[in-house]
């Protein structure tokens, strides 16, 4: 069976836009939101998750390649979503939760990473080698050479791996592959910078310096399996802003794709961009939209507004959630996954803990103490008539769907419509046909 996301390239080649938005989450109210618009378009859903996120330590969410996949598997079979539509992925896989420990060592556990993620059916794989670890010269940059080196070595374990898999599962998808040196820090920039597009020349060495590799290597024949490279198109977002996609800086670097048939880019970041923005990119060759803090920003900020409603509908206090104030408890208790993103006065680290683009709060969602808050909010509103008024006071978009008989007037349904209102974005960039379906007359 061939892997689907070869058809990027391949509709590109034959003029025909072509895009897909990579959602890297968790968030059970995001991959419920996903699923079941995926529902209305025959398509395919690429859901992705981190080396940090999910590895064979456990991550931060405390699931391995295997149990992130039967996770994703059982929210699919409650929504009713067809599991053969499902694209897993792997972001950011090498050295990134182990850049304190020695090469050997780092690299070693990146090699039982990318193993477990092939094995556990993962289909696209991010070769993310581009971190120092601890024996690098903290003074230089990793050369090109360096960052190829170490991802041939992944790309052979991956392909060790996908043959011990075939052997189980002959029908197996082969997975395909993610290159890039510049790839942006997971989770957005952790202070002000410049922006710097990638250069034709450095994207055009990145290519070289994998091939060499890999024929080094005696796997010179994978690199068809690579279908796309990380670039810095010029997007971003950090704490408080967003680098808009300029299409005109970008214009040298999509300019150089063309010399490479058979590449896409994916642009990391891409969050908070305009489905505008994001059109445009999609149109200029970057074809794989990366898109995780954006989704659970609005996850948050709908229940951030069930919570503004409970605490005015539900006289005893007592009773209620306090999920805003129980969330930034559980923050402040444990700093470590926000603190070096947010900076300035304590008002104003506390405003970041709270609505920061960042969106380090997600860290911090799968928490006992979080989960019970936002059970309590749910069930507290879920027995109440919310008022027509104050859902338009607090949630306008919403109001407008539930007002026109759209959307129910259910708290989880609220919550999944303010992260269905991004997911949009992402349709209007990346599915061709998407203005002239029937989805505004459903």
């Amino acid at each position: 069976m061939t892997n689907p996301l070869f058809n990027l390239a391949a509709k590109r080649k034959a003029g025909l836009l072509s895009g897909i938005p990579s959602f890297c989450c968790s968030n059970r109210f995001v991959i419920e939101a996903i699923f079941e618009q995926s529902k209305r378009f025959d398509d395919k859903v690429l859901i992705e998750a981190t080396s940090n996120q999910v590895n064979q330590f456990g991550g931060y969410i405390g699931m391995k390649p295997a149990d992130f996949r039967d996770y994703i598997y059982g929210i699919a079979d409650k929504v009713g979503y067809d599991k053969s539509n499902i694209i897993l992925g792997g972001d950011h896989l090498g050295p990134q939760p182990w850049q304190d420990l020695p090469e050997s060592t780092a690299i070693e556990y990146s090699k039982e990473l990318v193993r477990q993620c092939v094995l556990a059916g993962f289909t696209k794989i991010h070769l993310d080698t581009s971190m120092r670890v601890a024996d690098d010269d903290r003074n230089l940059p990793l050369s090109n050479q360096t960052i190829a080196h170490r991802g041939a070595i992944l790309m052979k374990t991956c392909e060790e791996a996908f043959t011990e898999l075939q052997n189980r599962q002959p029908d197996a998808v082969h997975p395909v592959f993610i290159i890039g040196s510049e790839v942006p820090i997971p989770g957005g920039a952790q202070q002000e910078e410049k922006m710097h597009v990638t250069s034709q020349e450095d994207f055009a060495s990145t290519i070289e310096a994998y091939k060499k590799e890999f024929a080094q290597f005696g796997i010179a024949d994978l690199f068809k399996y690579v279908i796309a490279v990380v670039v810095q198109p010029g997007v971003e977002f950090g704490d408080g802003d967003v680098h808009k996609y300029n299409r005109m800086d970008a214009y040298p670097l999509t300019q150089k794709l063309k010399e490479y048939p058979n590449l896409v880019f994916e642009g990391h970041s891409t969050d908070y961009q305009s489905a505008h923005s994001l059109r445009e990119m999609v149109e200029d060759g970057i074809a794989i939209l990366k898109v995780g803090p954006a989704l659970t920003f609005a996850a948050r900020r709908g229940l951030f507004a069930l919570a503004k409603m409970e605490d005015e509908l539900i006289d005893d206090a007592d009773s209620r959630s306090h999920f805003i104030q129980v969330l930034d408890d559980v923050m402040v208790e444990n700093p470590k996954d926000w603190k070096k993103y947010y900076h300035g006065t304590d008002k104003e680290i506390a405003l970041a803990r709270k609505y920061s683009y960042s969106d380090r709060c997600r860290y911090y969602m799968g928490d006992a103490r979080v989960q019970k808050a936002i059970a309590t909010l749910i069930n507290n509103l879920k027995d109440v008539d919310i008022p027509m008024g104050m859902l338009e006071q607090y949630m306008p978009i919403q109001f407008i769907k539930v007002r026109d008989g759209r959307l129910a007037k259910t708290p989880e349904a609220l919550v999944k419509d303010c992260v269905l209102v991004v997911i949009e974005d992402y349709n209007y960039a990346t599915k061709h046909n998407y203005m002239i379906s029937s989805i505004f007359n459903n």
